[in-house]
């Protein structure tokens, strides 16, 4: 059986080897999955905000806002020795977890796959598959030898992309 890196609310981290990488509790927020295709380096985020720039608090987990956190899974990555134009993406959560009547600020999970997607747009990292939007929660696992991702979607079953 494979070890199994748990990552957190905010939190972010490399893969070591043939380890999993798993994150559970996405509704808005969104697991991004960077990895070198023919290899086994990989890292996830769980983004649970677009901008740190939205933040009056500038001490914070560093995986938190998609504007830093995918920079720093790719500079993670490289200092591990992947190639940066190897790099591809997959991408699950940013759910509309509550009713929103109009309110921008309440729909924060497309705000987040939105932000998501221009990172890794200015990167030049392909986004693959993504499974994203509705309004159920998920937990993705991504396995670095196989490059897929399992994702377990709450009254909707599990799938691989």
């Amino acid at each position: 059986m494979n070890e199994v890196v748990t990552i957190g609310m905010a939190e972010l981290s490399c893969s070591s080897e043939s380890a999993l990488l798993r994150t559970s509790g996405l509704g808005s927020c969104v697991g991004v999955i960077i990895y070198q295709e023919g290899s086994t380096h990989a890292a996830m985020a769980h983004i649970m905000l677009p901008s740190v720039t939205i933040s009056s608090n500038r001490e914070h987990k560093i995986g938190k806002f998609a504007d830093v956190a995918i920079p720093e899974l790719v500079r993670q990555l490289r200092a591990k020795g992947a190639a940066s134009y190897r790099l591809k993406a997959k991408i699950a959560g940013g759910a509309q977890m509550f009713a929103s009547a109009g309110n921008e600020m309440m729909r924060v999970g497309e705000r987040n796959v939105i932000a998501v997607k221009e990172q890794l747009n200015e990167l030049k990292i392909p986004l693959i598959a993504e499974d994203t939007g509705g309004k159920n929660g998920r937990t993705i696992s991504f396995d670095p030898t196989t490059h897929e991702l399992t994702i377990r979607t709450v009254h909707l079953g599990t799938k691989v992309i």
